[in-house]
């Protein structure tokens, strides 16, 4: 019997409990969703009957409520430096937050934040020009977490590391570290890990060598603890330049092997492993793929 939970981020077009039912389709023992329209900041309420029936297919699925990753709106920034701006995102990632709640799932996979500063290319190398902007906005980002965690009850924020494309916060294993610190209630936040993005941001994990270094230092920076799902993706951008372009697994410049050593590997056990690759009609042989990847 596998421990290990693989499925896609599937859609829930017509009502979030859709996407139970596309899950169940491709084979997937977890999936991903998102509990309102992404591209939106306001969308209306859920019903209680909607909730009712989420609930209910989620249970009919065998599907454990910690195998639902669901993601929030691309439009939040939790690291905006205009206030205003900020305000927004976090009454958006509060209702996001309390959405998940409602529907009896315990996380939220978020991007961390942008800092937004229009820099040269040559400042953005400059260490001393680039880390107290970074700094600042990582501390906002936490700070935001703090006051939506304190709103809110019964589901963790579950950080995502990013390719640093543009000005991408989290991509640096150091990135999360320093939110998490920050963040009081340390039973409540986690981390995903994007494995198309850990590559193009420069952490390579193609040979067991590099796979092994690159995970030690997770562990040393951020900690196996934190942990709470991943992103199971190929890239279409070669390593280091952060460039944000999923593939389909083996298709992309990481290839088959490193996604055999995740399948493999006792510490992705037990939880959501979820495919965000480009092809949604081959997801249920991308599924059995993988699965069969499994020593």
């Amino acid at each position: 019997m596998s421990n290990k939970f693989v499925g896609a981020h599937t859609s829930s077009s017509g009502g979030v409990f859709n996407a139970i039912t596309h899950a169940q389709e491709i084979g997937a023992k977890a999936f991903a969703l998102f509990t309102k329209n992404q591209r939106q900041w306001v969308a209306k309420d859920l019903d209680t009957q909607t909730i009712d029936k989420f609930k209910r297919l989620l249970d009919e699925s065998g599907i454990l409520p910690k195998h639902v990753l669901p993601h929030d709106s691309y439009l939040i920034n939790l690291g905006h430096p205009e206030i205003d701006k900020l305000e927004k995102s976090r009454a958006a990632f509060i209702d996001e937050l309390q959405r998940c709640e409602q529907l009896g799932l315990d996380r939220l996979n978020f991007h961390p934040g942008s800092h937004l500063a229009k820099l040269s290319k040559k400042d953005k190398e400059n260490p001393q020009i680039m880390k107290p902007i970074e700094d600042k906005c990582l501390d906002i980002i936490a700070e935001s977490i703090n006051i939506a965690l304190d709103k809110t009850s019964g589901v963790s924020a579950v950080l995502e590391n990013t390719a640093g494309q543009g000005s991408n916060l989290g991509w640096k294993f150091e990135h999360l570290a320093h939110i998490i610190d920050r963040v009081e209630d340390k039973s409540r936040v986690g981390v995903c890990i994007d494995t198309c993005h850990m590559f193009t941001a420069g952490y390579d994990i193609r040979t067991k060598e590099v796979y092994e270094k690159t995970w030690d230092e997770f562990e040393k920076i951020v900690g196996f603890k934190y942990l709470m799902g991943m992103h199971i993706n190929d890239s279409k951008k070669e390593l280091g330049t952060h460039v944000d372009r999923h593939d389909s697994i083996g298709k992309g410049f990481i290839g088959l092997d490193a996604f055999k050593y995740i399948m493999n590997d006792e510490r992705m056990d037990d939880i959501p492993l979820i495919l965000e690759t480009i092809d949604s009609s081959i997801w249920k042989e991308e599924i059995e793929l993988l699965y069969s990847l499994e020593n």
